[in-house]
């Protein structure tokens, strides 16, 4: 179980760049050691035990708290040094001394990440010129290998032979189903309501997207993650009509609906009378938080005044509330069945902002959202475009019309009635324990879905979506496979294998090897249950054995994640990562906020249950807040909730052995992503550029120009696929994609580090 410990010495400047510059030796000594892919086993890298100081060396300053105050006098005044006598002069030459010492070990430091930057670009250059760079560049249905290899029965399953063939294939597709067989038998068996078909904009079922069988014969295997874990069938490859013409894709301009019809759509009501049709499967609303009453009675690090009021929200809410209450449930509530077993659901926010120019993609991307999710399973999911109203001048709580105004001036026709504003003046007005920067959307992007959770209580799960993410497989398979995936792990040993990219060739099977070797270097024991802290009083539950080698890997089997990440949930604390540092309360007069232990991810995308919504909203009431990629991790990891990196296949544009990614992407102590050498450092996070998932990568929007059909670095368009074939993609899932709009000849993607 985490400790953790009192005010340190290393929050102190010179004591932390001592520190730095010996973590930093360490570092370059297992970067550059002869065994190769592994690292040396040494005292555990806990939170419980490692110091958390206020600034990062080779972090850019953030404010005055990077300054030195100079002390009052100058040393170089002799009319200053006889007046305040010897002993002021010892003390201005002291704190010289130690600011020349502080600059020499800045600029070591300085030397030392300038030389492990210049090694990853030279093995990354060198890799770039051999005859397999660029292997996931360019694959097509021509080059398809594997069509008829057996399959999984479950994944046989799922496919049909479409009726009719195309004319860019000499293969022909099959039907993509992979729902669940409702109202069979095993349907019944799990005392589910029956399920009732949705109609979708053509006033019948939804039909079904179409993929082919085979994978490219050059396509790389993932670096991070597995298909295999995630019990995902990877032998399918995505080609964008039969993706995406069921919504609106047309490669020769020839669409079933024009439009000026789609324009008629209503999304937000189709999803509706699909959950009303559903209804007895479902709860029409749930409890209130109940953490909220104890809000007042607990000791706190800041004030014990209450933080929101009826008479601020709902005043200046007033207007948006009417406006998202005739989204709930058009009829009355289905009475309780006690044979009944209600079904959890799901609400996917899809962020975006006011301003935003919504491409054909984004259109095509929003519908196929709603219809795999949300009508074609009966309402289990509901898709929302979540809209920031940048501009805060304009008064969208004041009255309807001015929300309304709003409403249809920030996005297209058709998802009008499946939009929900929100502005920093609500946020703001809510949580009024924190400053407008803390509460603002960089640092604090939670706080809207928060109050989104508090009003939509009936959704158990809530879906944090980038719009500039993209599936290239179905969007519902890919979702409830991670799901599933994080549902089966077990407590033991969780939080250390989510501070790791998973790595097949390195780490071997995930249930097995890799347990082992994760359990090996936890030395010091492993996180089992919440952090002891005066100032925090867990809301999870506790373990069932003092000790985790006491559980046979069986808590937390079968229990549904609190948060799903789909990258690693790293420890920030020394790893020089840019919002490393943004912690506010969390503190009492024993513990600075530095000090506390906490997690982070890179890219916000994950789902979040409603009790870790629940409490994250009462932490923030209390004025207890850290940066946007911390917020669910670190309140899960304070708590004692439940939280899951599930390793999804992410590519590369280079042929990185495991061992090297080991090294480069899992350099901190003892093989984990965060802490010292971390790959998110600040200045080390180009290593990523040729990765299909971070917030800035090079790959995503190439790969996705390309299979749009579109020329992107010399590969694509239609000239290029007379030639080659059309493009097509394994289910994966690509970030960042900006402006998916057809390129001009010549164009080249680059999507850019701010520092580089």
């Amino acid at each position: 179980m985490l400790a953790v410990q009192p005010r340190r010495i290393l929050t102190r400047p010179k004591s932390l760049f001592v520190f730095a510059l010996v973590a930093a030796t360490l570092y370059w000594v297992l970067l550059h050691g002869s065994s190769v892919g592994r690292h040396a086993i040494g005292p555990q890298d806990k939170t419980s035990e490692r110091p958390a100081p206020h600034t990062q060396v080779g972090q850019p300053a953030q404010g005055a708290e990077h300054e030195q105050t100079p002390l009052q006098g100058d040393s170089t005044s002799s009319d200053a040094e006889k007046k305040q006598g010897p002993a002021s002069g010892s003390i201005n030459a002291a704190a010289a001394a130690a600011e020349e010492e502080e600059r020499k070990q800045r600029e070591e430091h300085d030397r030392f990440e300038d030389g492990v930057r210049k090694q990853w670009e030279l093995e990354s250059d060198a890799l770039g010129r051999l005859s397999n760079a660029g292997a996931i560049y360019g694959n097509t249905l021509a080059t398809l290998v594997n069509k008829t290899s057996p399959r999984k029965k479950m994944f046989d399953a799922v496919l049909k032979p479409a009726d009719e063939m195309t004319g860019f294939s000499v293969d022909r597709p099959f039907v993509y189903d992979p729902y669940p067989h409702y109202n069979n038998k095993e349907w019944k068996a799990t005392k589910k309501a029956e399920f009732a078909a949705c109609d979708g904009p053509d006033g019948v079922p939804v039909e079904d997207i179409r993929v082919f069988a085979g994978a490219p014969h050059e396509f790389p295997a993932p670096g991070f993650g597995s298909y295999e874990v995630l019990n995902m069938d990877g032998n399918l490859c995505f080609e964008r009509e039969t993706r995406l013409s069921p919504y609106g894709y047309s490669h020769n301009g020839n669409h079933t609906r024009k439009p000026e019809d789609w324009e008629q759509v209503k999304w937000g009501s189709l999803q509706e009378i699909c959950v009303q049709k559903n209804k007895a499967r479902f709860n029409s609303k749930g409890a209130p938080n109940p953490y909220l009453d104890a809000l007042h009675s607990r000791d706190n690090s800041t004030s014990d005044e209450q933080s929101e009021t009826p008479s601020t929200t709902h005043v200046r809410q007033k207007a948006g509330k009417k406006a998202l209450l005739r989204r709930r449930f058009l009829g009355t509530e289905e009475k309780r069945s006690p044979e009944v077993v209600k079904e959890s659901r799901t609400a996917l926010l899809i962020r975006t902002y006011t301003g935003k120019e919504y491409s054909e993609n984004d259109k095509q991307i929003v519908r196929s959202l709603v219809t795999e999710l949300s009508l074609r399973t009966g309402g289990q999911y509901q898709v929302f475009l979540f809209v920031q109203v940048k501009d805060n001048t304009i008064g969208i709580w004041e009255n309807q019309e001015t929300y309304e105004w709003m409403l249809h001036q920030s996005v297209p026709k058709e998802f009008v009635d499946m939009t929900i504003l929100w502005n920093d003046v609500a946020t703001e007005s809510t949580y009024s324990k924190l400053s407008s920067k803390q509460a603002s959307v960089h640092v604090a992007q939670w706080l809207s879905v928060q109050k989104f959770a508090q009003e939509f209580t009936e959704f158990d799960y809530v879906w944090n979506w980038e719009l500039d993410s993209r599936v290239t497989g179905h969007h519902y398979d890919f979702l409830e496979k991670l799901v599933a995936f994080a549902k089966k792990q077990p407590r033991r040993g969780l939080w250390e294998r989510n501070e790791r990219f998973y790595i097949p060739s390195v780490h071997g099977d995930y249930d097995t090897d890799f347990r082992k070797e994760v359990e090996s270097h936890a030395v010091n024991g492993s996180v089992w249950g919440p952090p002891t802290l005066p100032f925090i009083q867990p809301v999870g539950p506790e373990p069932p054995v003092s000790k985790p080698e006491d559980d046979d890997f069986k808590w937390g089997v079968g229990e549904e994640a609190d948060l799903i990440t789909l990258a690693p949930i790293f420890n920030p604390i020394n790893s020089s990562w840019i919002g490393g540092t943004d912690v506010w309360g969390y503190n009492d007069s024993t513990h600075d906020s530095q000090d506390l232990p906490r997690r982070a991810t890179i890219i916000t995308q994950s789902r979040v249950s409603r009790r870790l919504l629940d409490i994250m909203h009462v932490e923030n009431l209390k004025g207890n807040h850290v940066s946007s990629e911390m917020t669910p991790q670190t309140v899960a990891l304070l708590h004692g909730f439940k939280a899951v990196y599930a390793p999804m296949p992410v590519f590369f544009d280079r042929a990185w052995s495991g061992d090297r990614l080991a090294k480069w992407f899992n350099g901190g102590l003892n093989g984990e992503s965060g802490g010292i050498g971390s790959a998110m450092g600040w200045g080390r996070e180009g290593r990523y550029g040729g990765s299909t998932w971070y917030y800035r990568a090079n790959p995503p929007q190439r790969l996705y120009n390309n299979w749009m059909g579109w020329e992107d670095t010399g590969i694509g368009g239609l000239e290029w696929e007379d030639i080659h074939g059309r493009p097509c993609l394994p289910p994966m899932i690509l970030h960042p994609i900006k402006d998916v709009e057809e390129t001009e000849p010549g164009h080249t993607s680059e999507s850019r580090l701010p520092y580089s």
